[in-house]
């Protein structure tokens, strides 16, 4: 996960990070995280160990973060960072 300002870019296996972050939570805590690309959004769940693909709207990155989750799992909060 970026951890800087969101001028700062930062390259991770094929992507080009470019510093905004939205943290997804659920009712237990962070689920995962999603950062804004060149390209569009990429988003990765608090277990995996790489990115996984890339989105091209914010909305989309959101919606697949949630369909990565277990079955019935509540739509998370989305917070910018």
């Amino acid at each position: 996960m970026s951890t800087g300002t969101a001028n700062e870019t930062t390259t991770r296996a094929d992507r080009t990070l470019t510093g905004k972050t939205w943290v997804a939570f659920g009712p237990a805590g962070a689920v995962g995280s999603i950062h804004s690309t060149e390209g569009g959004y990429t988003f990765k769940l608090i277990a995996d160990a790489d990115f996984r693909g890339e989105y091209p709207t914010l909305e989309v990155a959101k919606s697949a973060l949630h369909a990565s989750l277990l079955p019935g799992a509540e739509w998370p909060e989305f917070r910018e960072h």
